[in-house]
């Protein structure tokens, strides 16, 4: 896991991103908020039954479509083999054609890897 107490490495480019790695974007509030809680709990995990990821090869995209503007974005790298007892699943939620990773589940603090700050 990441030492929660450490300061995120700046992130110069998404393209720095493994592109295969499973990631999960936050705020540093929500980050805040996860580590209080013990887990990566979103809102989507209660309105929409997962936990949005992405692939480091969608990082770049995610960011573009939902977080424009967002100044104290963090990328977590997250270690699929650490998610407990939530489940990984690749999807396509939005009907686009595109597949997304989902965590259903609470993702445990464990399981991340490498915090980054993009912005």
């Amino acid at each position: 896991m990441a030492d929660p107490t450490a300061i995120p490495a700046a992130l110069t480019s998404t393209a720095d991103l493994r592109a295969d790695a499973l990631f999960h974007l936050v705020t540093g509030s929500e980050w805040a908020r996860h580590q209080g809680g013990g887990s990566i709990a979103p809102d989507s995990l209660t309105s929409e039954g997962f936990v949005h990821c992405s692939w480091g090869r969608q990082v770049a995209g995610t960011v573009d479509r939902h977080f424009g503007g967002v100044p104290d974005l963090l990328v977590l790298e997250l270690d699929p083999g650490a998610l407990g007892g939530a489940e990984l699943v690749e999807e396509d939620t939005a009907g686009t054609g595109a597949v997304f990773p989902h965590v259903y589940g609470p993702v445990p603090l464990a399981a991340v890897r490498e915090v980054f700050r993009l912005r």
